[in-house]
């Protein structure tokens, strides 16, 4: 299992995308399900505070890629709820794809180191 630093530096490079992907999959949600979405998905190797969650998801909305608006939760708490817009998906996608990338290079090194 990885350690905490290593989880944190996987954090910084890729919150982003998985708060892209999250809102993409389950639709409208706000910060704390959001979160605990990532955390279950990863099979809790990644645990986010709120902390370092509510910044990115004021970046993305900054940036347009999500839209923010408040509402009621399902525990009659007032929060705000992000929804992926349209420039969203296509960062969302354009994102996926670098991922896909990279990923498939780091692959054929690990195999050109093992044979």
């Amino acid at each position: 299992m990885a350690n905490k630093d290593t989880r944190s530096g996987i954090l910084q490079g890729t919150l982003d995308l998985m708060v892209l992907q999250t809102l993409a999959t389950m639709g409208p949600q706000h910060g704390y399900s959001i979160g605990a979405r990532i955390e279950q998905a990863s099979n809790h190797v990644l645990e986010l505070n709120m902390g370092t969650l509510y910044p990115a998801l004021m970046r993305l909305e900054q940036r347009g890629f999500v839209k923010g608006r408040w509402d009621v939760t399902e525990n009659h708490r007032k929060a705000r709820f992000y929804s992926l817009t349209a420039a969203g998906r296509k960062r969302l996608e354009v994102e996926k794809a670098g991922w896909a990338q990279a990923a498939g290079t780091i692959q054929r090194l690990l195999r050109e180191d093992l044979a």
